[in-house]
């Protein structure tokens, strides 16, 4: 692992680096792991705001991230009067809105449609997934050299705000989307460091290329994952106050190489090593990553379903208090690259209308939504939650002759509710082929702006990079207007 601070003198590091490392970093036969480790949210000494106050109405963030282009008329924006290789074979059914329509996959949202405001107008000029990605999960328009530099929305939020409740600030559930081929890790840290990539629950991907190996022709949606951290698993032998024990000797030896650093950046360096032990030995944020403690009422809400467990993963670390969650779906070792429908023969996957039924396709994705938000909201957590879904666009309004769709920047859907979020309405209109907007576009730039601003994040401040240099929070982009 590398950092940008100092060494000590080299009495103390000779001490630091038999004793902080191996005690912390191996706790008997118990290794953390260092990719945990910079996730934890750490402040660098140079952060500007480590405890700056938290005035937004946003004190959560939900960023249900669908990689790899949702289509907008199989889900949001149905155009059923529009021709069949336009509108294809779904219905259009009533919405909790009057005069608005959802696709016949979408009833769960349709019923709660009064609960959301829904962006008909998403659209920017790029149809690459790469760069629509990296852009979406930024709101930084990037060129093909800058796929990795750019820091996601959930870093800058870790780096403002930090870990809370020993939660680190920035959490992928679970965090193991490469989209490519090659594959490509796009949940970065970027200019504010490795520290600021988010702790993802499922790790390091078993298999990073989900384009390869055979896939069933219609896979069961029904899935169970297991997305406790490998970090929470103790190996035999260690227990939990072994751990404590060992770190409390730790904590002692170091404090007195921290009260003798002047300019105090050992503190900071070793503050991620505190937060892991925090994670460790803390059973309130271990039963949080526990969703077996939940009822099967509340489990059958969100559906069996990948996406439903780790949706439900998401309200319990929200709750456990959580800053910044991403639920991440979207290319699977089980389903390929599930929202990205060309329908080529590699693919396997049925036409568009049918695709969109399975329960792991936009009728999962309903379901799941649908029960986190109504969960949120019973739980009175959705005041002050604000959830948010995002793909990085969407699909072509014609039908290919495959039976699929594909990229399309120039229009998608997406959808806000909680935290002050102004709901029961839809943001812009698209054409009748929903191919373009008609009304006020607004792009991956303007709907970071608008969830920094739901958090108290003024868009145009500056952060400090890893070199401690000056950075604008967004180089463009304002709040969608109406929507906060």
């Amino acid at each position: 692992m590398t950092s940008d601070f100092p060494l000590p003198a080299a009495d103390s590091g000779r001490v630091l680096g038999r004793l902080s490392r191996r005690d912390v970093l191996k706790v008997g036969s118990l290794s953390v792991s260092t990719g945990l480790l910079p996730a934890m949210g750490v402040q660098a000494a140079n952060s500007v705001t480590a405890d700056r106050q938290h005035p937004g109405r946003a004190q959560s963030v939900i960023f249900l991230w669908m990689g790899g282009g949702v289509t907008q008329l199989e889900s949001l924006d149905p155009k059923p009067d529009a021709p069949e290789e336009i509108g294809g074979t779904c219905s259009a059914i009533d919405t909790a809105l009057p005069g608005v329509h959802f696709s016949e996959t979408c009833p769960n949202l349709a019923r709660i449609a009064n609960d959301l405001a829904v962006l008909r107008t998403f659209s920017h000029d790029s149809n690459d997934h790469l760069l629509s990605q990296v852009y979406t999960l930024s709101g930084r328009k990037v060129t093909a050299q800058q796929l990795f530099s750019e820091p996601n929305i959930g870093a800058i939020v870790s780096k403002l705000y930090g870990p809370r409740n020993g939660l680190p600030g920035y959490i992928a559930v679970p965090g193991i989307t490469r989209p490519g081929p090659p594959p490509h890790n796009l949940f970065v840290g970027g200019w504010l460091g490795a520290q600021y990539a988010p702790f993802c629950l499922g790790g390091q991907p078993e298999q990073p290329d989900f384009t390869v190996g055979e896939k069933e022709p219609n896979p069961s949606p029904e899935a169970h994952e297991d997305l406790v951290p490998t970090i929470l698993e103790m190996p035999e032998g260690i227990s939990v106050s072994r751990v404590d024990r060992r770190s409390t000797l730790r904590d002692q030896i170091e404090s007195a190489l921290r009260n003798s650093e002047a300019n105090g950046r050992l503190a900071a360096m070793e503050g991620h090593y505190s937060s892991a032990m925090r994670l460790l030995t803390s059973a309130g944020i271990r039963d949080a990553f526990d969703v077996t403690k939940e009822d099967v009422a509340t489990r059958e809400a969100y559906g069996a379903t990948k996406i439903g467990g780790r949706c439900l993963m998401a309200r319990r670390l929200v709750e456990a208090g959580a800053r910044f969650v991403m639920v991440d779906y979207g290319y699977d070792p089980d389903y390929g690259n599930l929202w990205d429908n060309h329908n080529a023969p590699s693919q396997n996957f049925p036409h568009i209308c049918e695709m969109a039924k399975r329960g792991y396709h936009v009728a999962g994705m309903d379901r799941a939504f649908a029960g986190l938000i109504t969960d949120l909201k019973q739980r009175g957590l959705l005041d002050s939650t604000l959830v948010v879904f995002l793909t990085e666009f969407g699909r072509t309004p014609k039908i290919n002759s495959n039976g699929g769709r594909d990229h399309w920047g120039a229009c998608g859907s997406l959808f806000f509710t909680g935290a002050g979020t102004q709901v029961g309405q839809v943001i812009g209109q698209s054409d009748e082929q929903a191919a373009y907007p008609v009304t006020r576009h607004y792009g991956p730039a303007d709907v970071a702006a608008s969830i920094y601003t739901a958090m108290g994040i003024d868009p145009n401040d500056r952060v400090y990079d890893r070199q401690n240099r000056p950075v604008a929070i967004l180089d463009h982009g304002q709040p969608i207007e109406g929507l906060l």
